[in-house]
């Protein structure tokens, strides 16, 4: 079990640690609902020291990632970044990612913590000559400043330097790095410091204002928005396409790993579909492989995640189901210990921002 830079932090603080991708991570400080509406409303603090970040440099860069993910690179600009999937042959997700453009030939890409080991094998297997690859995920450590006022708490911890644009990345004069983005559906952003750093800033960002926020908040926050987990949502047996991220999928760049099954689910429409659904009455909280019943009770499909929602007080979850049974307001239930909870396909995000 590897320990985050950030642990004597979070035993301080009196966090419950759980084991997570081989990870011991805090998943709550107070509660799961405090912490999520906290994101909500104000500002949260997450440890994603787990992720892992991809150093690729050299001539051929570009076009040897374009081979590599889905998402077009040549489109980012120097300090741009995009999300993008990395699929196996048959066009099965391996892991979904944010690559960043951080010079006209070099790229700093954040991975999923429980895939650094076999997205760094798959790569290295297949790199280039004029490419170099470096998995620098042990020197850095990460935290995700999430909700509405982060912008205001950036600028008290690092009040020389400019929060980057959506989508965008900074490299600090301190040597750290900034990244406009998150997994929360709240404005944001991911910093990731040297290790040895980690908790000097971690303690300015609670002092600045941001809540101290676990794992479970992140879930509950990230399936409000219906954004997909790896490992639950996206695995190598599911195609983007079935997932519903086809948009971040360019297939007009030129060929890529996975192309060709993408190109034929276009065309002929994907059998399966990853689907949100939603309790239509008060219910049990929905969990991963939970059944997912039919109108007429027959099991189609299982929940891939499930959680009851802080912000709307009531189960959502998402799963593959037969592209018949994905259109909104087809009604569904969700068997829970034998007993089925009455709920809906409905369209995603689940939770919207009011005006």
């Amino acid at each position: 079990m590897k320990s985050s830079p950030l642990e004597a932090a979070h035993v301080a603080l009196g966090a419950k640690l759980v084991p997570f991708a081989g990870w011991n991570m805090p998943v709550q400080y107070t509660s799961i609902i405090d912490e999520h509406t906290a994101v909500r409303t104000k500002c949260g603090i997450f440890d994603i020291s787990h992720m892992g970040q991809f150093i690729v440099s050299g001539p051929n860069t570009a076009a040897w990632l374009n081979g590599l993910l889905t998402n077009d690179i040549a489109k980012l600009g120097i300090g741009q970044g995009q999300y993008t999937l990395m699929l196996n042959e048959s066009g099965g997700v391996i892991d979904d990612l944010i690559a960043y453009r951080t010079g006209e030939s070099d790229f700093f890409l954040v991975v999923n913590a429980s895939m650094i080991d076999e997205d760094f094998f798959w790569m290295a297997a297949r790199q280039d000559e004029h490419v170099a690859l470096s998995n620098e995920s042990p020197l850095w450590a990460g935290m995700a400043i999430q909700g509405p006022d982060a912008a205001a708490i950036f600028a008290k911890v690092c009040p020389d330097e400019t929060l980057p644009p959506r989508n965008s990345i900074l490299k600090t004069a301190a040597g750290s790095v900034v990244c406009r983005t998150g997994y929360t559906g709240e404005d944001g952003f991911e910093f990731f410091s040297p290790a040895a750093e980690a908790i000097g800033y971690w303690d300015q960002f609670l002092a600045a204002g941001a809540k101290a926020c676990g794992l479970g908040a992140r879930d509950s926050l990230r399936l409000e928005m219906g954004y997909p987990l790896n490992g639950n949502d996206l695995s190598p047996e599911r195609t983007p396409i079935e997932a519903g991220l086809g948009f971040f999928c360019d297939l007009t760049k030129g060929d890529f790993i996975g192309r060709e099954t993408l190109v034929r689910q276009k065309e002929d429409g994907p059998g399966m579909k990853l689907t949100a659904i939603r309790y239509t009455e008060k219910g049990a909280p929905p969990r991963a492989h939970y059944p997912v019943v039919s109108a007429d009770g027959a099991v189609i499909g299982e929940l891939a995640s499930g959680v009851l929602s802080p912000s709307l007080m009531t189960g959502i979850g998402m799963a593959y189901l037969p592209a018949t049974f994905s259109k909104p307001g087809t009604p569904l239930g969700i068997e829970v210990r034998g007993k089925i909870f009455p709920a809906e396909v409905v369209k995603k995000p689940f939770y919207k921002h009011l005006p």
